[in-house]
């Protein structure tokens, strides 16, 4: 194990971390709300324990597959533990486990939270809180890797353990320059955003803030009714902007490169654009009879789709009290979630593609058991390590939900609040039903239930794996 490259690149994350913990101080400035003298010195700390720690770069900067499992999962708990203090320590959230519960929310993109009114909290909080979501949507390690030059030929390592999907690739044959072409995608696409947010009356700060969540695929709102108070106007350009941002975003590279026969060649996306306009359709025609206006039954309809399956989870609605139907699909939709490649989160679309092709080839040997054939992905044959990982990336996703699971119904609440608070934190989603639904928030569960569900959307961002390994005894010996 190379302990003093992990080191290197802990201290690399706390000093990005202290210098992007520099914009709410400026807000907190600009609106005089007195609390960025906690980000400020948050920040300073981090800044400079970081510039010591990264004073001399270690000279094996090789990062094997376990190093990059191992740096990618400390990273986040060192994120967001440090994340967290400023809300902590200005009493904004009095108790540290909340405040943690929160942060860890904000930079795995969930979106849940203990707060029952957002309205009380300061700008500078507001806005890190919403800023956490932009900063974990891509990943610190991606963006790590896109600011500093690093040696040894594995950095693919470190992105493979953060970005989400079944494998991750190379763009180009550098590394760093694959890193730095997501990013300027990820902020041109959040920059557009902007101003159509802003064009439609919102004013710049609330523009920021909310296209911060939706390009994240986060869902930290900055008013307690999450949408339900936004115009149709507004609704629709978020809607459009998280199934934007639920694509595969080697799609927008390849339309950047004008190859738009291999961007639109993406078989995961064109399920994924098709799941969301047939469950579009059917939850907007079983919703109807609520609405007195077709026009906003369209609109919650696809609003909330697209929310969920790219697991945002803005509301518009109290879908709660939606009709069963419209549930059971919201359900499978957190269970899915987005594309391999973009902010997403969920079992990924790509992955159950797998599993149902590797099912009808099962059921085909079955019936033809001479038969020779191969399941395919976009017109290329899978190899068995790709299935291999699949099989098990899903085998150890429904271990790791029944346990959640156990544990949070140790609380005696309903089946419904039990099952959907673990669906929609492993998901990385936010809002479930019944308790912990569209109009509520994850305050009233237990020390024991927050812990277990931080440790959800921790191992939901991270794919598992990086998360897990840090609890394999096997590590620590030398």
């Amino acid at each position: 194990m190379n302990y003093r490259m992990i080191r290197f690149i802990l201290f690399q994350v706390m000093r990005i971390e202290g210098v992007l913990m520099l914009l709410p101080c400026l807000i907190s400035i600009i609106y005089g709300d007195g609390e960025g003298a906690y980000f400020a010195g948050v920040a300073a700390f981090l800044i400079a324990a970081g510039f010591i720690g990264c004073k001399f770069l270690p000279k094996n900067q090789t990062i094997n597959v376990k190093e990059g499992y191992v740096s990618t999962g400390l990273s986040w708990i060192v994120l967001s533990f440090f994340g967290c203090l400023p809300f902590w320590l200005s009493g904004e959230i009095s108790s540290f486990t909340d405040a943690f519960f929160e942060t860890v929310s904000g930079f795995t993109t969930t979106g849940a939270s203990i707060l029952s009114n957002v309205e009380e909290l300061s700008h500078a909080a507001l806005f890190w809180r919403s800023f956490t979501h932009w900063i974990g949507g891509m990943g610190v390690l991606v963006f790590l890797l896109a600011l500093i030059p690093m040696s040894g030929g594995s950095n693919i390592n470190l992105m493979r353990a953060e970005s989400p999907g079944p494998s991750v690739g190379k763009l180009v044959p550098k590394m760093r320059y694959t890193a730095i072409i997501l990013y300027v995608i990820y902020m041109v696409m959040t920059i557009l955003e902007v101003v159509f947010l802003f064009c439609g009356g919102l004013n710049l700060f609330d523009s920021f803030c909310l296209a911060f969540g939706t390009a994240g695929t986060g869902g930290f709102a900055v008013r307690s009714d999450s949408f339900e108070s936004y115009s149709i106007y507004i609704r629709w350009v978020v809607g459009i902007f998280m199934l934007l941002f639920g694509v595969n975003f080697n799609a927008y590279y390849f339309i950047l490169m004008r190859q738009f026969k291999k961007a639109f060649s993406f078989e995961e996306v064109r399920v994924f654009v098709a799941i969301v306009a047939l469950s579009t359709a059917a939850v907007f025609a079983n919703i109807i009879p609520l609405y007195e206006n077709g026009i906003m039954a369209l609109t919650d309809a696809f609003f909330q789709v697209t929310s969920i399956v790219s697991t945002t989870g803005y509301c518009s609605a109290d879908f709660d009290l939606w009709p069963t139907t419209s549930k059971f699909i919201l359900c499978f939709l957190m269970f899915m979630g987005a594309c391999a490649g973009s902010t997403g989160g969920g079992v990924k679309v790509s992955r159950l593609m797998i599993l149902w092709k590797s099912v009808v080839k099962e059921v085909q040997s079955y019936i033809h058991p001479k038969i020779v054939k191969k399941v395919t992905l976009d017109k290329k044959a899978l190899d068995n390590d790709v299935l291999k990982s699949t099989h098990v990336f899903l085998a150890t996703y429904v271990g790791v939900f029944l346990a959640s699971m156990l544990i949070v119904s140790l609380e005696s609440r309903d089946l419904t609040t039990t099952f959907t608070a673990v669906l929609a934190t492993l998901n990385n989603i936010g809002p479930g039903l019944s308790m912990v639904g569209a109009t509520c928030n994850y305050g009233f569960l237990s020390f024991a239930s927050k812990w277990t569900l931080c440790f959800d959307m921790l191992a939901g961002r991270l794919e598992l794996f990086p998360i897990l390994l840090l609890f394999a005894p096997s590590l620590y010996k030398k």
